[in-house]
């Protein structure tokens, strides 16, 4: 293999996690903008907490295996396990925010791969309720990205766009949020190999705090952001 062709699948993983990819994820808190609104979260490190303890209770446990075995259902061309798997990874979301979030990226993102020409079957365009981890995972098969590379990428991603999510509605300066991300990002590989290691029967957590402030979110008066 050439090092550009080497190279090829490292790029498009900059351009699967960029910000400037048209999913919308910079709409979405989570429940980060209750949480504020609360005074739950106030500060750098108070911010540090929240997010840490969605990365090990929630996407290492959940999101991250579901990840990848949407990508091993996906590599042996398995439809009814991926169907099961979003089935599975939609009811675990907690409120009707949190699915819309999910599934509204998953469109976005299946748009764009049909914007792009990037093969998609019709299952999947036309299917509801797909969440985003299931387009991440065809679009990471289709530019040939790795499992492990996949997984921490999907993290990275889910970080950065919560610290900016933060740093608006705190509010912390810029070098606050570079901070909190040079020091999370540190324990995403770590989180990646435990998510890889987890077997079927121990997916699943929750976070009764971060259902509690999404299902606020949705009755909240003024917000900038639809979760």
């Amino acid at each position: 293999m050439s090092q550009q062709a080497a190279a090829f699948p490292l790029l498009r993983v900059f351009q699967l996690v960029s910000q400037s990819l048209p999913v919308g994820a910079f709409a979405y808190s989570q429940g980060l903008e209750a949480a504020v609104e609360a005074g739950w979260v106030h500060d750098e490190q108070s911010l540090a907490d929240w997010l840490s303890m969605q990365l090990n209770e929630s996407l290492a446990r959940t999101d991250l295996p579901i990840l990848a075995r949407l990508s091993d259902a996906i590599r042996r061309d398995d439809e009814v396990a991926q169907l099961a798997w979003c089935q599975r990874l939609v009811a675990m979301r907690e409120t009707s925010e949190l699915r819309c979030d999910d599934c509204d990226r998953g469109r976005a993102l299946a748009r764009l791969m049909r914007d792009l020409a990037i093969p998609l079957s019709k299952r999947w365009r036309d299917e509801r309720d797909v969440p985003y981890a299931q387009f991440f995972a065809l679009l990471a098969s289709a530019w040939q990205i790795p499992l492990a590379t996949a997984v921490e990428a999907y993290a990275w991603g889910w970080l950065e766009n919560q610290v900016l999510a933060g740093v608006k509605l705190i509010p912390l300066g810029q070098v606050a949020g570079q901070r909190l991300l040079l020091e999370l990002a540190g324990r995403i590989p770590a989180i990646c190999r435990r998510a890889l290691d987890t077997g079927d029967d121990e997916i699943g957590g929750t976070l009764p705090i971060v259902a509690l402030a999404s299902s606020r979110h949705e009755t909240q008066y003024t917000r900038l952001f639809r979760s």
